[in-house]
């Protein structure tokens, strides 16, 4: 597990709160690809449970530009992305879901969550001035 590595989510703030639930929870999905998983958890009787991330991960709140802005400075750093734009609230599935990103230029993209995942000067840098979600 990389310990310099930073983990966080950005949720726009506008968005219903099941919907925050959702984008935050497939944005943090993305983070199973990367290096910071812990190890099983096992209870007193002996059950096993799946292992979390063995660092924390903090979720922050943006409004609809700052999404862009963030988005914007941390695809120009070493900074592994998830991203998740408003049309994907209306798919079912992980084909249409890509194909929901895939038709727009970066920079065309109007993320309503954003995962990101790299070395914590990066996420620093990137999230300095943004606000933790209440």
């Amino acid at each position: 597990m990389n310990l310099n590595k930073k983990i966080a989510i950005v949720v726009r703030e506008d968005l219903l709160t099941w919907q925050k639930l959702n984008v935050t929870a497939f944005l943090a999905s993305g983070f199973g690809t990367q290096d910071i998983m812990g190890e099983n958890y096992k209870d007193k009787s002996g059950k096993v449970y799946l292992p979390m991330s063995g660092q924390p991960i903090l979720v922050y709140c943006a409004n609809k530009e700052e999404m862009k802005e963030i988005l914007s400075k941390a695809v120009n750093r070493e900074i592994e992305i998830s991203v998740y734009n408003e049309e994907m609230f209306s798919t079912n599935n992980d084909i249409d879901n890509r194909a929901m990103i895939e038709k727009y230029l970066t920079e065309e993209i109007e993320p309503v969550g954003l995962g990101l995942c790299g070395k914590k000067q990066h996420i620093d840098k990137t999230l300095h001035g943004y606000r933790l979600h209440p």
